[in-house]
Formats: structure tokens, C-alpha cells, sequence
């Protein structure tokens, strides 16, 4: 029974979720019905996110600023702070922060929307009226996930570089000309302003599948839910910062 618990269960829930996931790229079907619960997804999950995207940004961005300058007047190159930024936002930061952010405020309520629909029998329902409900509940916050994350980090890069100019330029005191013309040699278009949108991407549908799959098949009772909710946040979380440690090795080798 040890060994079934430690070794056969994980495997098992593993192979679970991977064909959860392969039925939710089968069950995405460009129908009307599809886009038009697209859209309300997309709203629901990315544009009610943008108020704590853009303040965690703007902290952030102040945050690192104040933190690096501090860093760098040590070696006479405080004047390189705005590269500093930008490629600690780009690489890592932003797609980063806002992947955990997206699952504290969308995945944790994609989870228990899941959970409550599995509670009062929707999800069941759903089947019985010859409904796919994987393609139906599960399949439109999937793709509104893939597609909202990567908009929501250029917003909290803009928030953060925005920030960080202001600290910089209007408290510190650097030369406002000397800011973004080092951001601009620092910071290439390919190799980190693209990668830091692919990483979001893979970032968001990662805690959209994880939290669909957790919700989808929490127990039926709002103990069940509750209980999905909390392992849906703490979960993505940590494949989140795996998958960046992952991406981050093999991108920027």
C-alpha cells in the first residue's frame, strides 16, 4: 500500500492530467458558441485582472529600481539602472509575477467555478444533454488564459518600466535621455522582449489546465471545492517557477 501511495498514485494522477489536457486541445472547436464564451472568459479573466496587474507592476518596477541603484552606485554605473530593469522585467520578472498574480486572482475562481458546477451536478447535466463539457466550461478558459497572460505581462512591463522611470528620472536623478537610450541597447526585441511573451503564454495555459483539472475533478461538496481552490493556486505556483527555471536555461543559454 506505501508503494501504491508513492509511487503508482503520482504516476497515475499524472497520466490523468496529461489526458485531461489532451482533451481539452481536442474539445477546442472554432465554433460560434466556442468564441462567444471565449470573449466572456477573456473579460472575466484578464480584464478584471488588469487593476492588480498594473499595481504589482508599478511596485515592482520601484522596487527594483530603488534596489539596483543601490547595487550599481557602488560601482559607478548607476547610470545603467534602466537596463537593469528591463531585462530583469523581461527575462523573468514580469511573466513571472504575473503568472502568479493571473492565479491568484483567475485561477483560484476558474478552480472554483469548476468545483461548484461539479457540487450542484451542472458538469453532469452537461453530459446528459449530449454537451461536451470539457469543450463546453473547460476548453474557453484554457485558450482566454493563453491569451490574456501574455497582454496582462507587456502591461505590467509598461507599469514597471513606467515606474522605474519616474524613481530614476525624477527622484534619483539620472538623466532622463541616459534612461531609455540604455534600455534601448539593453533590451533586444527577439531575444527578450518576444521570449518574455512566450514564456507568459506557457505560463498562462499551464494555470488555466492546472486549475480546470483540480476543479473539474474536485469532490462533490463545497468542502471539495474549497479544498480544489486551494490545491489549484498552490500547484500552478509551483509549476509555474519550475517551468520558468526550465525555459530561462534553455532560452537564455
Amino acid at each position: 500500500m506505501a508503494f501504491a501511495d508513492t509511487i503508482i498514485l503520482p504516476i497515475s494522477s499524472l497520466g490523468r492530467a496529461g489526458l485531461f489536457s489532451l482533451s481539452v486541445l481536442r474539445a477546442s472547436k472554432p465554433t460560434a458558441d466556442f468564441f462567444a464564451e471565449l470573449l466572456r472568459e477573456i473579460y472575466k479573466v484578464g480584464a478584471r485582472s488588469l487593476p492588480i496587474i498594473a499595481v504589482g507592476g508599478a511596485f515592482v518596477g520601484l522596487s527594483v529600481t530603488l534596489l539596483g541603484y543601490r547595487a550599481l552606485e557602488t560601482y559607478g554605473a548607476s547610470n545603467q539602472i534602466s537596463a537593469l530593469v528591463g531585462l530583469g522585467l523581461y527575462r523573468e520578472l514580469a511573466p513571472v509575477l504575473t503568472a502568479l498574480l493571473f492565479i491568484g486572482r483567475a485561477g483560484s475562481s476558474i478552480a472554483a467555478e469548476l468545483g461548484l458546477m461539479r457540487a450542484t451536478d451542472q458538469i453532469t447535466a452537461l453530459g446528459l444533454m449530449a454537451i461536451d463539457p470539457i469543450g463546453k466550461v473547460v476548453a474557453p478558459r484554457f485558450w482566454a488564459a493563453v491569451l490574456t497572460v501574455p497582454l496582462l505581462t507587456a502591461l505590467f512591463c509598461s507599469f514597471g518600466i513606467s515606474a522605474s522611470y519616474l524613481e530614476a528620472v525624477h527622484v534619483i536623478g539620472i538623466d532622463a535621455g541616459t534612461f531609455w537610450q540604455v534600455l534601448q541597447d539593453a533590451v533586444d526585441f527577439r531575444s527578450d522582449y518576444l521570449i518574455a511573451f512566450e514564456k507568459a503564454a506557457v505560463f498562462g495555459g499551464t494555470a488555466a489546465l492546472v486549475a480546470s483539472y483540480v476543479g473539474y475533478h474536485a469532490e462533490p461538496t463545497i468542502e471539495g471545492t474549497s479544498i480544489a481552490t486551494t490545491r489549484a493556486v498552490v500547484n500552478a505556483s509551483l509549476l509555474v517557477l519550475m517551468f520558468n527555471f526550465v525555459l530561462s536555461a534553455l532560452l537564455f543559454r
